[in-house]
């Protein structure tokens, strides 16, 4: 009995401490400006809101990073103008790997999705 009970410990500390060292949660946060007249379809995806944030997990600052960039796509050339999109990691702000808060200033499709409502 009790090597089961040691057993049960050691299973126990173990997924403790593997819970502790996995994703920490990446924080993405959206801010859209929409087309003019839509607003509320531009902004469905935030439940009606301009800005939100979703929260995504990541095991490094690096995989945030490329979430952040990722979430700046935009397919609803006519809904959506454009996008800021700023990212937080294990609660701390953080940036592209040049420095900008606005991971879409980097995205490499900004020119070809964004500013299009009129296209």
């Amino acid at each position: 009995m009790k090597k089961i009970k040691m057993i049960f410990v050691m299973v126990m500390v173990a997924t403790f401490y593997t819970g502790t060292v996995s994703a920490a949660t990446c924080e993405v946060k959206y801010n859209r400006t929409a087309c003019p007249g839509k607003e509320k379809i531009s902004y469905k995806k935030c439940k009606g809101k301009k800005t939100c944030s979703k929260f995504k997990e990541a095991d490094s600052v690096e995989q945030c990073r490329e979430k952040a960039t990722k979430s700046c796509a935009n397919k609803r050339y006519s809904i959506t103008k454009s996008k800021v999109i700023n990212a937080v990691y294990d609660g701390k702000p953080i940036t592209t790997a040049s420095g900008k808060s606005d991971f879409c200033l980097e995205y490499a499709n900004v020119s070809t999705e964004f500013n299009k409502c009129n296209d």
